[in-house]
Formats: structure tokens, sequence, C-alpha cells
């Protein structure tokens, strides 16, 4: 969503590097691959989005450490110092206590998010569904208690699923409950997710 927003603020393309695809078994090849993205970065001005960065840069000398994988961290720390362009590249994790030190130091900004707090919640709320649902205080109070503890994109994707179903019924208001479901869903989802099935 950064980096959505900020191509949008520049004026400029978004491009979503995929790690799957860009990652290979082939000794050399994920390497080439980089550096045909970074050619791009060079020639075609515009926001490079890395996600799930630590697929790539993790420490090196973890015990999990594999040899190709250093030499891809080693090829995008060379081609990171050595980008003049006037592209932006952003990188993301949900784990940057496993990140190479090294890519601190190549990055201008390092950005941590949190959970939004209540307020922010709340403010997100009223500012996506607000036109469309009618709620008395307590279905407000209600809304941001089930979203407690969720990111800002797990709250969003909930909000969009609601208003799409809402479209899909031809039916311009969303039911509270809708919503409140969604949103218990998703605190499921998280559960099972952090705690690996721990009650």
């Amino acid at each position: 969503m950064t980096a959505a927003a900020l191509a949008g603020e520049l004026g400029v393309p978004l491009f979503v590097v995929r790690l799957d695809a860009l990652i290979t078994k082939f000794m050399g090849e994920t390497a080439a691959k980089l550096r045909q993205v970074f050619d791009a970065v060079q020639s075609t001005r515009g926001v490079y989005f890395f996600d799930e960065f630590d697929a790539i840069g993790s420490q090196r000398g973890l015990a999990n450490d594999v040899g190709e994988v250093r030499r891809i961290l080693n090829s995008f720390l060379l081609m990171i110092e050595q980008d003049d362009s006037s592209s932006v590249i952003v990188a993301a994790t949900n784990h940057p206590e496993i990140l190479d030190q090294a890519l601190f130091r190549r990055f201008d900004d390092v950005i941590e998010y949190h959970v939004p707090s209540p307020d922010e919640i709340h403010k997100l709320l009223q500012v996506r569904v607000a036109r469309y649902m009618r709620g008395t205080k307590k279905v407000w109070n209600d809304l941001v208690a089930a979203a407690g503890g969720l990111s800002h994109a797990d709250i969003s994707r909930a909000i969009d699923d609601t208003l799409k179903d809402a479209v899909m019924r031809d039916v311009d208001q969303i039911v509270p409950a809708a919503l409140l479901k969604l949103l218990e869903s998703r605190q499921a989802a998280k559960k099972r997710t952090d705690g690996h099935g721990k009650q």
C-alpha cells in the first residue's frame, strides 16, 4: 500500500517484483534476472516494489544460509549501491529481524508499521464505510474492538470484502454485522498464523 501511494503521489508506474518468478534453482540465473530488474530501474522511472524481501535478504551466516541465496544478496547489495536512477526501490518484510544488516545501510529510510490504535481504527472505519453504513456509537465501538490487533491491511481487506458483498447484492448500504463477522474471521486467521495452532 505504501509503494502504491508513493507511485500515485509521484505520478510514476508501480512495478511489483515477484520474487517467486525471480528466484530459480539454476546457479547464476537469479542474479541475471535481478540484473534485468535493475536495468529496468535505470531505464524506466517508477516505484519498484520487492515484497517478502526476506526471501533474498536474510542474514548471511544463518544456519539455513544457502550459497546461492548469499550470492543473490551480494548481487542485490552491489546493484543497489551502484543505482543512480531516479526510480524508487521499496522492499517489505514481516521479518525484519532476519534481514542482513548491510541492507539497512543501503536504504535511505526504514519505516516500521505498527497495528493501528483504537482511535486510528475508528478513523479508518469512518473514512471507508461511514457513508455506506448507519450505526450507533455501540456499533462503531464493537467494530473498533473487533478490529483491535489487526493490521491496517487486514482491516481494509475486511472492509473491501463487505463493500463487494453489498455491490453483489445490489444494495447501497452495508450491514454492520457483516463487517463484524469478517473482522472476527480475520482475527481467527491471525491467531492461527501467529500461534501456529496454539490456543
